[in-house]
């Protein structure tokens, strides 16, 4: 019988074994957390439901995006998730900002996910790996939780 969910230390080993090079692991730690932001910003930017409208600011397709991800991660590790909880929420609380900020969202959100995007693809160049998301497009979600495993193993916390 096959997992339908794989273990979160197999995710995470499968995803470290492209991200060895110091360069290429510096700009995972740049870039990721950018490419979230500008995701979640251009999701924001989208029209919502008139439903929407009247119960909260909130409530628009990127939180919608943020919750079902933390659903997703909380199938994977508990741990994990409560880790990346706070990055979530400032997320949520700069994309806020950013949506009042005089120059558009979805320009703001699209300039800053293609510089990201660039800063990944070369330090895959730099590291001569493929990005994991070509094997298995689930690495697109693995890769905020490899960093915060990362912060849990130098403050030697299991998870």
């Amino acid at each position: 019988m096959r997992l339908l969910v794989r273990p979160i230390n197999d995710w995470l080993a499968d995803y470290d074994s492209s991200h060895r090079h110091a360069t290429n692991k510096v700009l995972h730690w740049v870039c990721v957390p950018l490419i979230i932001v500008s995701l979640i910003g251009l999701l924001w930017a989208l029209p919502t439901p008139a439903l929407f409208d009247g119960i909260s600011e909130f409530l628009n397709w990127g939180t919608f995006f943020l919750a079902a991800s933390m659903a997703y991660y909380c199938i994977l590790s508990i741990k994990l998730v409560l880790g990346m909880l706070p990055f979530a929420l400032m997320t949520a609380m700069l994309v806020s900002w950013l949506d009042v900020i005089s120059v558009s969202l979805w320009l703001t959100s699209a300039g800053i996910f293609i510089f990201s995007w660039a800063g990944q693809f070369i330090g895959h160049w730099i590291e001569g790996q493929r990005p994991s998301f070509l094997k298995d497009l689930q690495f697109l979600m693995i890769g905020p939780l490899w960093l915060v495993a990362a912060i849990y193993k130098r403050m030697k916390i299991s998870y």
